[in-house]
């Protein structure tokens, strides 16, 4: 289904972390998110590293700031969950040294009810009694006066401004009819898939019809899967990788993505709207996991020296690729590309030429100096 699509699509190949990455999950969503290789930190506590006030925004977040939408939604959602599970969240996904006002809204979805989202922070409020709020924002308010270190300070600020945020949205109209899936029609829902992973992406064609500028659908895990895999029940194949693919993860994803630029095209939207799909990582090019039982076990395990990203409508020109990688797909052997690279590009579809921020203390700085423009798949 998706290779009838191809005239919508590029494809970048050789996209490599130039050995700047650590080869862990976290490091990868990091660098990939933010365009930002990631820190020491990374090196030394591998996937324990949490995220930081201070770590560079994802590029949705810095999309939120300069691209406000119709002002009803939020400019930056993301669902159907927010990998990965407590306590090991992803660093990369949030706005850090931006400001938690720039997060995400996430929205959760299930494997078990795929029809069924909900927004935590907006069932929170929701739920609440009107003297619960107000006790809350006399709270936050208190907070805010105290004579504290001024980054404290500026997080209670930030967190009354999501607050605030979601007071709006939850007063606003037509909010809540944005996430009702089950609006759509019974042969729209099954050329998406029926599944979690097809729904969020009909979610977020409803969300760009509904003019939020910036909606990340994070792949969610099947954890019935899990164990035949050795993964989370993802893309993650550490065992029985070629079986998993072909009975589990590429079907779905063949249909779901397929749908989503078919539906985008009919509408009038490929245009105006850019759709990535990217990952962490790629997978080792020799077969078999040690992890697995080595390569009786067809696993494979994590490759961050190559991998390929997928880019298409915004001004992307279908029908393209962008580099060459070797015979083994192992490294890259023309243009290589790095994740810094793949973000610059996302901000010129996306019309941000100024990167331009200011810091706490009221000094300016570049939200992203390395990376290019892949220009050559706009022309």
């Amino acid at each position: 289904m998706l290779a009838k699509q191809a005239h919508h699509f590029s494809m970048v190949h050789g996209v490599t972390d130039y050995g700047r990455a650590t080869g862990d999950h976290h490091a990868g969503y990091y660098y990939n998110l933010t365009g930002h290789p990631p820190d020491d930190t990374f090196r030394t506590q591998g996937n324990d590293r949490r995220p930081l006030p201070t770590d560079w925004p994802h590029m949705g977040c810095v999309v939120g700031t300069k691209r406000q939408g119709n002002g009803k939604l939020p400019d930056v959602i993301s669902l159907p969950h927010k990998p990965s599970k407590l306590p090991f969240t992803r660093p990369g996904q949030f706005a850090g040294r931006i400001g938690m006002e720039f997060d995400p809204f996430f929205l959760n979805g299930s494997v078990e009810q795929p029809l069924d989202f909900n927004a935590p922070t907006l069932t929170l409020s929701a739920g609440s009694s009107p003297e619960r709020v107000h006790e809350r924002r006399a709270l936050l308010e208190t907070l805010s006066n105290m004579r504290r270190e001024l980054d404290h300070d500026e997080n209670v600020r930030n967190y009354s401004r999501q607050q605030q945020r979601a007071f709006q949205l939850l007063s606003a109209s037509g909010t809540a009819g944005a996430f009702d899936i089950k609006t759509e029609s019974a042969s729209t829902l099954a050329r998406y898939g029926g599944t979690v992973n097809g729904t969020s992406l009909l979610m977020a064609r409803r969300l760009v019809e509904a003019g939020v500028p910036f909606i990340t659908v994070f792949w969610k895990e099947n954890e019935a899967i899990a164990s035949r895999c050795k993964s989370a029940g993802g893309w993650d194949t550490h065992g029985s990788n070629f079986a998993c693919l072909r009975e589990y993860l590429l079907p779905e994803f063949d249909r779901s993505l397929s749908a989503l630029l078919e539906d985008l095209h009919q509408r009038g939207l490929m245009e105006e709207t850019l759709v990535l799909v990217t990952s962490e990582m790629g997978r080792k090019p020799q077969v078999g996991d040690p992890r697995s039982g080595g390569r009786s076990g067809a696993g494979r395990d994590h490759w961050t020296s190559c991998m390929s990203v997928l880019m298409a409508g915004g001004g992307v020109q279908g029908g393209r690729t962008h580099g060459r990688t070797d015979k083994h797909a192992a490294y890259p052997a023309e243009k290589p590309v790095g994740p810094e690279d793949i973000t610059k590009s996302v901000y010129h579809a996306m019309g941000i030429d100024d990167l331009n921020a200011v810091d706490l203390l009221g000094r300016p700085y570049n939200l992203l100096e390395e990376g290019r423009t892949l220009s050559d798949l706009f022309i």
